[in-house]
């Protein structure tokens, strides 16, 4: 079984998703995914989501979808300014 841990695992997905063999941890890398299904899944997701850039298409996001990532979106931005008054206030 791997030495690596999740969170190295992420740190090193760049370069394993643009295939770079020569990337440091390689080997580890390949045994961890190999035991690890949710850092399988990432990989995957970010492997179809290159491939989807990739083709330079435009596709069309669900609505239902597109509401929600505003939503999130929006909550985030208000978050991100209450957090900036809260840092400026005297």
């Amino acid at each position: 079984m791997s030495t690596m841990n999740c969170e190295e695992i992420l740190a090193a997905l760049n370069e394993y998703v643009d295939g770079n063999e020569a990337a440091p941890l390689c080997e580890e890398f390949k045994q961890h995914l190999a035991h690890c299904q949710p850092c399988q899944v990432v990989v995957n997701n970010l492997r179809q989501t290159i491939l989807l850039c990739k083709d330079g298409r435009q596709y069309e996001i669900p609505p239902q979808c597109r509401e929600k990532i505003h939503a999130l979106l929006r909550e985030k931005f208000k978050a991100r300014l209450e957090q900036e008054k809260n840092r400026h206030a005297p």
